[in-house]
């Protein structure tokens, strides 16, 4: 078997000096079925490895309760069948524009500022996570037989925190689990960065997107030895809701890949393949200097911009950055696998004939309704039941157990009462608001007032969705929902009753059929839970596009699959549907809307064409 070890001024494959050239492919956001095309299509690109992140919050959304961590292993066994590395990064915090950076709510709502830290609660937690989830990983290392060159210890800590304890603790753990190969770091290349992210002993690597030599001037006052790499080339860059695309030139990139080359460094190319932001979830940042400012809500595509875009095919920048590559490969590049096929025709509209009001949904699919719903408590230990059934105030989604998805709030305005304003106090993120079964206005965390004031006696709801957790810088972990209350005028309305409306209870089979289904309203403008049925033509299709003319917010699932958010507010307007959730005979669509439908249909067609230089989303 081989052996992977670091060398003074190399990576060093049983004694011989090698580069890697590798590209993130992240198997959470491809469909199983298509790995094996996407990682060719690296191969071709000229790469020789592969990197992953793995999300804790995916494989144990609730404590405990562990879901296909198999998963993993089995990319890695497609990642050794395609001829390449891996670089594996376990977190357990990711980062990578994906709900709350990886962490489990579970895990942010019970320790808060102490994630990430030496808090033996939390060290304990990521334990028994590492325990379950590693064996996937050592038992694929190269000493073994398997592709695994490299594990990563954290991630980007340098721009977080600066707890060596935690760090050296989970470096110390990862060898207690078996890991065997190299562990290494990853940082920006600023000098309290990489002191604040670095782990003596553990090579550090940087991440930027430009500037490779003063990056690596750097790197080198904290590291003068070891091979250099980066860790992380931003080839593109990620889109959020309601803002411009991103967009980087290729030929300005492939420029600044070469640059990274020439001086002699290994390189990571984040991404090489974006894929998909699947089943809500998506992640979010915020704005200003150090991420403490404005939200921003990420996109269901993660295109990133990538060389190989969001449907697998080969843009502009893919062929840019081949040549670039093809110098300094040690043969022939393998030639590109055939190009994905969209479906055949021109779009054609789906008719939804099936609706049920969100009420009805929630009654079919909720979790119980009560003054703390039905989860049990996620407060730091000692400070359960602050929130208890007897204070009546507006529970957070974390202490309500709910991750992706809703909340229905419900509250009285006492009266009688002149009209005051009516305000969802540190809401996170949108509200849609029903005074006395009327709607009153769309909340937002920069609009939390009603612009009509209420007078009592009223019966208020407020419909609360989550549009992703922010996944780096200080505000990680900040709770979701009416964190504040619910005031009217300065008076809190206590009595607050809540029901969550989990996005995992459309993912159990058999679920969605007890929803009491009648017939859709006449004209736009209704929410709730509305089926259609189409057919995709005969013959496989590698993929589809669905777009939704007219509709404003929600989520879509073909045949049970979530492809993920949609908002008129764009600037994504096509969802990406992978071809092997398709069937040939009759599919069923949900749309789960939450805001106002158009009219309804909906438009099914070959996706978005391939990206030469703008991205058409």
């Amino acid at each position: 078997m081989s052996e992977f070890t670091v060398g003074d001024d190399h990576f060093l494959l049983d004694g011989r000096p090698v580069r890697l050239l590798s590209g993130a492919l992240h198997y959470f956001r491809v469909h199983e079925e298509q790995w094996g095309h996407r990682l060719a299509m690296l191969a071709a690109m000229g790469l020789n490895c592969v990197e992953t992140y793995v999300p804790w919050n995916l494989h144990e959304e609730r404590e405990g309760a562990y879901r296909d961590v198999g998963a993993l292993g089995r990319f890695l066994d497609a990642v050794r069948e395609a001829g390449l590395w891996a670089i594996v990064r376990p977190g357990p915090y990711i980062c990578a524009e994906w709900e709350n950076g990886g962490l489990p709510v579970w895990v942010t709502g019970r320790f808060g500022r102490r994630v990430r830290t030496r808090d033996a609660g939390y060290r304990a937690a990521v334990e028994r996570w590492f325990r379950e989830l590693l064996p996937q990983v050592v038992e694929r290392e190269i000493g073994r037989g398997g592709p695994v060159i490299l594990v990563q210890a954290e991630n980007e800590y340098g721009s977080y925190g600066s707890d060596a304890v935690y760090l050296e603790w989970l470096a110390g753990l990862l060898r207690e689990c078996g890991v065997s190969v190299p562990l290494f770091t990853s940082d920006g290349p600023e000098d309290h960065m990489l002191t604040g992210g670095s782990v003596p002993g553990l090579p550090a690597t940087a991440n930027f997107g430009s500037g490779a030599r003063e990056a690596f001037d750097v790197l080198r006052r904290h590291q003068p030895r070891g091979p250099l790499m980066c860790m992380e080339f931003w080839c593109g860059w990620f889109d959020h809701w309601g803002a411009e695309p991103v967009v980087r030139d290729p030929a300005e990139a492939a420029e600044a890949l070469r640059e990274v080359l020439e001086c002699g460094a290994s390189v990571n190319i984040y991404m090489a393949h974006g894929g998909t932001n699947f089943a809500g979830w998506a992640g979010a940042n915020r704005g200003g200097p150090v991420q403490d400012g404005e939200f921003q809500p990420t996109v269901t595509s993660y295109d990133y911009d990538a060389p190989v875009d969001e449907y697998g095919r080969a843009t502009e920048k893919f062929h840019l950055f081949r040549k670039v590559l093809e110098a300094y490969a040690e043969g022939p590049l393998p030639p590109l696998p055939p190009e994905p096929k969209g479906l055949a025709g021109p779009p054609v509209r789906v008719g939804l004939d099936g609706w049920a009001g969100l009420d009805d949904v929630l009654e079919a699919l909720g979790d119980p309704e009560g003054p703390d719903g039905a989860a049990e408590p996620s407060g730091p230990e000692g400070l359960e039941g602050l929130e208890g059934p007897e204070s009546g105030v507006a529970p957070t989604f974390e202490e309500l157990g709910v991750g992706r998805g809703l909340v229905r709030y419900r509250v009285a305005v006492p009266g009688p009462r002149i009209p005051y304003p009516l305000t969802a106090a540190g809401l996170r993120d949108r509200a849609v608001v029903y005074v006395d079964g009327v709607r009153a206005g769309v909340l937002s965390e920069e609009s939390p007032t009603l612009p009509e004031p209420v007078a009592g006696p009223a019966e208020v709801e407020l419909w609360v969705e989550s549009l992703g957790r922010v996944n780096y810088g200080p505000r990680l972990g900040e709770p979701k929902g009416i964190t504040g209350g619910v005031l009217h005028e300065r008076q809190y309305l206590h009595g607050v009753r809540a029901r969550g409306l989990r996005l995992e209870a459309f993912e159990e089979a058999g679920t969605v059929a007890g929803v009491p289904f009648g017939p859709v309203p006449e004209g736009a403008g209704a929410t709730g839970l509305f089926r259609g049925t189409f057919t995709a033509g005969a013959g496989p299709v590698d993929h589809a596009g669905l777009r939704l003319p007219g509709w404003t917010r929600g989520f879509v699932w073909v045949n049970g699959f979530c492809l993920g958010r949609y908002w008129s507010v764009g600037p994504q307007e096509t969802l990406y549907v992978p071809g092997p959730v398709l069937h040939e005979g009759p599919n069923e669509l949900w749309v789960l809307e939450l805001e106002g439908a158009g009219e309804a249909w909906v438009e099914l067609g070959p996706g978005a064409p391939v990206r030469s230089g703008t991205p058409q989303l």
